[in-house]
């Protein structure tokens, strides 16, 4: 008989041994999901290069339709079934696949459509035809010929509009669908794909088609494969996003553009009065000084302590920002994200440059951006910029002036809005976060940098309301993909290692 000294002595031993085992199977599936992300990276850039060359301007409907059947044969072409959810715009494209024994569903949001381009600020004679380019012993880009990238390092990029907002994602799900069906490998969960192709527009339709079709989107969880990683480049998870609110500002001057000659020192300027107004919305430290802007929004302990383990580096931000100061909304970059703001977007009233005239101009326009949390109602913060704006003194309508508008008050402003869609938050340790910190520990060894709330936004308030769902943005390009602008593009390390995320969480259990 085994004295009991012994009996634990063994199971110790076997306890250590087990933990030793399961190490080493965690290796091998590191290893084995290198092997293969690497191998269908290579495998797939014919089919990124195809995707990228379709021109997807959210305005432009023909492209738009392009897109939208390259998706159906694409994802037909894996087992999907699809369907075209109609609305007032372009539709949404769901795409379903269902695995035996699931008792879970998950769904994917991946947005299709891209900004316009402007090709006069592009290094390339056209957007839409992906360029291969590494840097140079002089740190600039030089193009490669493209049949270089079958020999491609992790520094070298892909430059086209959407690599990174959001066709690199597409391709990068894609590839890991076909990488799991080589290895004869399928989720045990249930797939649903959602594809937005007009989310540079606002997405303006999908909370009225999420709405009508709530039985048929009806899953356990959403994952958003969108955005840029942490500015350190490592596997990141998000778990909430602000929302966004357009305003438009309109102040007037003479009915029309007056001689400065004439009419200066007389007709009042409505670009001063314009710019006086929007700085009295703000302090010299850039916090919002309408009352009640921030009401609700409190920073906890805890919280900060799980904003602090995200790994800013706020040197960092000012360096490649070139910032002498930043705003005090927050005490760093992470509790400001924790805030709603107040951007001025665009300014405009008579010419500059070589085109400037002396003149007195007609009037002045101002383009905002609100971006909303969770504690923030908009409709709340709507009212608190219009009661500000009555308070410094303005007549304030929705619609342009009338002569006896006009005449009959000193100073007279248009405000008109628009809601795009809500925030979201979703608790760290829920069910999808859970899965996916499993997920990319096991893809890469290390657990994710955890981001609370990202400045950005993205229009998934409507399926978390709806649904009744958790939702997590699962983001993989590189940080400094100038999306939106001229020069967008790819790290193609990112591309790689997008592909084996995907793989590690097609490949987890649920």
């Amino acid at each position: 008989m085994f004295s009991k000294r012994r009996c634990i002595k063994i199971l110790l031993v076997a306890i250590i041994f087990f933990l030793k085992f399961e190490l080493i199977s965690q290796e091998l599936q590191q290893r084995e999901l290198n092997v293969l992300s690497e191998k269908y990276a290579s495998k797939s850039f014919p089919l990124l290069r195809e995707l990228l060359s379709i021109p997807n301007n959210s305005q432009n409907k023909n492209e738009i339709l392009n897109n939208l059947i390259w998706c159906e044969y694409s994802f037909q072409k894996r087992n999907f079934k699809t369907l075209r959810i109609e609305t007032s715009g372009a539709p949404l494209l769901l795409a379903e696949k269902a695995n035996d024994n699931a008792a879970k569903t998950v769904l994917i949001y991946l947005q299709v459509d891209g900004q316009p381009t402007d090709s006069s600020k592009w290094s390339q004679s056209n957007a839409y035809q992906p360029v291969l380019k590494k840097k140079n012993t002089a740190n600039q880009w030089e193009e490669l010929p493209w049949d270089a990238i079958s020999r491609y390092t992790d520094e070298w990029r892909i430059f086209a509009r959407s690599a990174s907002d959001a066709k690199g994602p597409i391709a990068m799900f894609l590839t890991a669908i076909d990488a799991m069906r080589e290895k004869q490998l399928n989720p045990n969960y249930n797939l649903k794909v959602i594809m937005d192709f007009e989310e540079e527009l606002g997405s303006p339709h999908i909370a009225e088609a999420v709405m009508n079709n709530a039985k048929l989107l009806k899953a356990d969880m959403l994952l958003i494969f969108d955005g840029p990683r942490h500015i350190k480049n490592l596997p990141t998870l998000i778990f909430g996003a602000r929302g966004i609110a357009t305003v438009s500002i309109t102040t007037y001057g003479p009915v029309s553009h007056q001689h400065s000659g004439h009419f200066g020192n007389y007709a009042p300027n409505p670009a001063l009065r314009l710019s006086r107004l929007l700085a009295s919305m703000k302090n010299e430290d850039g916090k919002v000084t309408i009352p009640g802007f921030y009401g609700g929004i409190r920073i906890d302990e805890n919280t900060r302590r799980i904003l602090r383990t995200v790994p800013d580096d706020e040197k960092e931000f000012k360096e490649k920002l070139q910032l002498g100061g930043v705003d005090k909304v927050g005490m760093n970059y992470q509790e400001a994200m924790q805030y709603p703001s107040l951007n001025i977007r665009g300014l405009q009233s008579g010419w500059i440059d070589e085109n400037a005239r002396t003149i007195v101009p007609a009037w002045a326009k101002a383009e905002l951006d609100i971006r909303l949390v969770p504690e923030s109602n908009p409709m709340t913060l709507i009212k608190l910029l219009k009661h500000h704006i009555k308070n410094q003194g303005f007549y304030l309508t929705d619609t342009i002036p009338n002569k006896i508008e006009r005449i009959g008050n000193n100073k007279v402003a248009t405000l008109t809005y628009k809601l795009a869609y809500n925030s979201f938050r979703t608790d760290f340790n829920s069910e999808p976060g859970i899965f996916l910190k499993k997920a990319i520990y096991r893809a890469f060894g290390n657990y994710p940098i955890m981001i609370r709330m990202t400045g950005g936004s993205v229009p998934i308030s409507p399926f978390v309301k709806t649904l009744n769902i958790p939702a997590v943005i699962v983001p993989t390009v590189n940080s400094d993909n100038n999306q939106h602008g001229p020069n967008e593009n790819l790290r193609l390390g990112n591309y790689k290692e997008g592909i084996k995320t995907m793989i590690a969480i097609l490949s987890e259990p649920l």
